[in-house]
């Protein structure tokens, strides 16, 4: 059964396609810069790369794209669009509402549209998705694979704020978490790699990327995680700053005569690694600027640091929580291309973890596991 997966961005969509039953990917790709003057598709199969500039005003246009670089007698790995059986779509926020996957029906597009408002840099453009995939290949059910939903088994005690309860019941202010995806795939990867049962350990998970999230994981299940009502919170990332404290945003408001919004671009995509070193959001280009001279070398220094600091002091706050630790698991750009920052993480750490702590870099597949959840809930017919 052939599953194609789709994540859209805002200006992006990118798309994989599997051999679902044998968890084959068939080909990948990605449509940039939707809306802009030059739009690019960038395709890949059988290790080769197809790039050419495309002319994409919107989701729809990106979507038909896809389905037509599949389909290419040439460049394409299926005869027609009939051959595809489901498509899977990344979808951030799911709230409260949806706690594992769920087939797309009218009611769950109302839902996603519905939590739009605390993700309104996400939920959008996968909207866009889903209405274009509807359009384009009619009656392929559809399941919508969400980033929240991984989180939902946090008690009240982890996910609740400490302000007044009446704004969790008016609003749904609460720690939601987020990459559960991810978090979910490299937490059954691991216990796979131990040849131990999933139900039977306690994992610290971190995806470390341009955007960073732990999580506790005991036996299988999200105990608590480190990004909360928004993906603003907890490490340093790319570009956001992770934790604060919040009267900072008043303080900088007064300070700099700014709005909201602009005290909200600050934190979210001027700040972090970017806002520090002053270099990159990317922390290939902070480690190399950490290793030259100049005042450049010595921010960079310090992000590294700081990146580093908050990652040990979460492995020591979930390994309390949890009262034990068997595996902590590094994934995504940073924690599976950069074992000078996995190393200088792990160094610290070995003296102070319980006897027999392994310490694993296991490479997300958040898309193979999208397409798992595709195909088993077309298989049951939900």
């Amino acid at each position: 059964m052939v599953i194609l997966v789709i994540n859209c961005g805002s200006s992006s969509a990118k798309y994989q396609l599997f051999d679902a039953v044998k968890e084959r990917s068939l080909a990948k790709g990605i449509v940039e810069r939707i809306g802009g003057k030059e739009s690019l598709l960038k395709h890949q199969r059988d290790g080769g790369v197809f790039e050419k500039k495309v002319v994409c005003r919107d989701h729809d246009v990106a979507i038909g794209i896809i389905a037509d670089i599949l389909t290419d007698p040439v460049y394409g790995v299926i005869k027609s669009r009939g051959e595809i059986c489901g498509i899977g779509h990344r979808v951030v926020h799911g709230g409260e509402e949806f706690t594992k996957s769920a087939l797309i029906n009218r009611k769950v597009v109302a839902s996603i549209e519905k939590y739009s408002e605390l993700a309104p840099l996400h939920n959008p453009p996968a909207l866009h998705g889903i209405r274009a995939c509807v359009k384009i290949f009619k009656s392929v059910r559809q399941v919508a694979v969400f980033d929240t939903s991984f989180h939902h088994t946090m008690t009240e005690t982890a996910y609740l704020y400490g302000i007044p309860y009446k704004y969790y019941e008016k609003y749904g202010i609460r720690r939601y978490g987020f990459h559960g995806t991810s978090h979910r795939y490299v937490a059954h990867k691991a216990a796979e790699r131990l040849g131990r049962p999933l139900g039977e350990l306690k994992l610290i998970t971190c995806h470390l990327g341009n955007g960073c999230s732990m999580a506790a994981v005991d036996s299988g299940r999200s105990v608590d995680t480190t990004m909360g009502f928004t993906p603003l919170e907890g490490l340093l990332m790319g570009t956001r700053s992770g934790d604060l404290d919040p009267a900072i945003v008043f303080y900088l408001m007064e300070k700099e005569r700014a709005s909201e919004h602009r005290v909200n671009d600050i934190l979210n995509k001027e700040s972090g690694l970017l806002g520090i070193s002053g270099v990159s959001n990317d922390m290939r280009d902070v480690l190399k600027a950490s290793r030259g001279r100049g005042a450049n070398a010595g921010r960079a220094k310090i992000a590294i640091e700081i990146f580093i600091y908050r990652i040990k002091k979460y492995i020591g706050a979930y390994l309390a929580a949890m009262g034990g630790l068997d595996a902590v698991v590094f994934t995504a750009g940073i924690g599976e291309n950069c074992p000078f920052v996995v190393n200088r993480i792990t160094s610290g750490l070995k003296a102070v973890m319980p006897k027999g702590t392994k310490f694993l870099v296991i490479p997300t597949n958040e898309e193979l596991l999208i397409a798992r959840d595709t195909l088993e809930i077309i298989k049951r017919g939900e």
